[in-house]
Parts: C-alpha cells; structure tokens; sequence
C-alpha cells in the first residue's frame, strides 16, 4: 500500500466516523476500495457518466488505464500532493480526491492520454469531450503533461494537440495553451519545470516559457519567454527577474516586489 493511499483511508475513516451524510460515498470511493487506481476509477466514473455511456463502463476503463501504465498512478500521487502543498484552500488529501475539479480533470486526462498513445484514439477523444462537459476543463489527449501539476480552481482551462507542461507547473483558472491559426503540426506552447501561470493567461504558438519563469494574471504571450522571470501584459513583456533557484510554481506568489527591476522593458 502507498504511503498517498494510507493516508488518503485514514482521512476517510476519520470523515466517516463523524459526518454521517457523507459516510456512504466515503465507504463507496475509498474505504470499499482495493487500491489507489480502483478508487480513482469509481470516483471519477461516477462524475463522468453521463448516460451514453454506462459509468460501469467508464469505471472499466478507467482502471485499465490507470492499471496498464507504469506511470499514471506516480504522476497522479505527485498530482495529490501539488494540491495539497501549495493550495492555501486544501488541508488534506481526500478533499481533492473527492471534490476538485482541477485534480479529478488532471486525473481522467492521464487516462485518456493513456488510451491516445495505445492507438484508441476515438475513445480518447470521446473521454476529451466528457471531461469538457463536466469539468469545464479541455486538455487533448495527446498533449505531454509531466507529474507535480496544479490546476487551481481549473474552469476553462484549454491545452491544444502539442501542448508540453513539464514537471512542478502551476496554472490558474482560465489559463489558455493555444495555437494561433489553422496551421498544423507542432503548433502549441512548451511549459517548463516550475512555471507559474496566472488566471486568464494566454500563452499562444509554438513558443517556449522558460524554467522557474511566472506569467502574469491575463497576460497574452506570443513568443519565447526566458527562464527565471515574470512577464505580464498585452501582449506580454518581461517585468522583473528572478533567483535562477527560485520556484514560483511551488511558492505561489503571484507579486513582483521583491525582484530587481528587468532591464529590457520592451514587449517580448
């Protein structure tokens, strides 16, 4: 057993025993469950069904995914623990597990990036489509999402085809990983380690934001941002520079007052 699924049980035995509303859905996703992935299936089988689709069905092929991978379970506890270290909002681990949306998106996504790369790709996209309609969130399957990933609050966030977030990212609400026209190929924004993306940012093409650097809130970026500094604005501009061994992703500061002034005050 998992030291994430131990203690994901003891949460819920300790919720259980004391707020009998939510006992029988805590005994149904957790404490009847044999694993980390089984509970993961029947959680989010039970938000994702819809009627087209039988959420037995869902819950099957959920587990599957999680179950034939070697990685989704890792990514997904590194996930849990994003969550739970830099959501000023989150206490525990069974509070993501049961009711954020951005965590349980994160989670049915893997499966569906799973079942791309396995070469079932209509039923990856059918999986797409459900997490849009339920989560407001619209990651395609073949996008490349490293482990360690916040998506705070979540709603409308968007990554396109050839989108990669790397490890340790943060991003905020209405955060939109796009392209910029109709052409084709690789055509969608590059994410690296320890990135802080604010709310309603856009980050649009084939452009690269370095290692450690922090978009600002709203903020449309066009082209390639450096590592370790903040850009903001429309269309963005680079305002500040960081510690090259700082983390804005796991600090969650979203300020500039404490970093030198950025030399360069034309856009970027």
């Amino acid at each position: 057993m998992s030291e994430i699924w131990e203690k994901l049980r003891e949460e819920a035995s300790r919720i259980a025993s004391t707020e009998r509303i939510l006992s029988k859905i805590i005994t149904e996703y957790v404490l009847e469950r044999k694993s980390f992935a089984d509970a993961l299936s029947w959680r989010i089988s039970s938000r994702l069904a819809t009627g087209s689709v039988p959420a037995n069905d869902l819950k099957e092929l959920l587990f599957s995914s999680f179950e034939k991978s070697d990685s989704i379970i890792d990514k997904i506890e590194s996930d849990l623990i994003a969550v739970k270290d830099r959501d000023p909002a989150c206490e525990d681990f069974i509070s993501p597990f049961l009711y954020f949306k951005g965590f349980q998106a994160l989670c049915a996504y893997r499966a569906s990036n799973y079942l791309w790369n396995v070469n079932r790709k209509d039923i990856a996209l059918y999986l797409q489509s459900l997490i849009s309609i339920v989560y407001s969130v619209d990651i395609h399957p073949a996008a490349t999402i490293g482990k360690g990933i916040l998506l705070d609050h979540a709603t409308s966030f968007v990554a396109g085809e050839t989108t990669v977030i790397e490890d340790n990212v943060s991003i905020l609400h209405e955060v939109t990983l796009g392209g910029t026209g109709k052409e084709g190929g690789d055509r969608h924004p590059k994410i690296r380690s320890g990135v802080l993306i604010g709310a309603g940012a856009k980050i649009l093409g084939n452009v690269e934001v370095g290692q450690g650097a922090r978009v600002g809130a709203s903020s449309v970026v066009l082209s390639d941002v450096p590592a370790n500094v903040s850009v903001a604005g429309v269309p963005s501009r680079v305002i500040g520079q960081m510690n090259s061994q700082s983390s804005p992703s796991l600090d969650m500061n979203h300020t500039i007052n404490s970093m030198k002034e950025y030399e360069s005050g034309g856009g970027i």
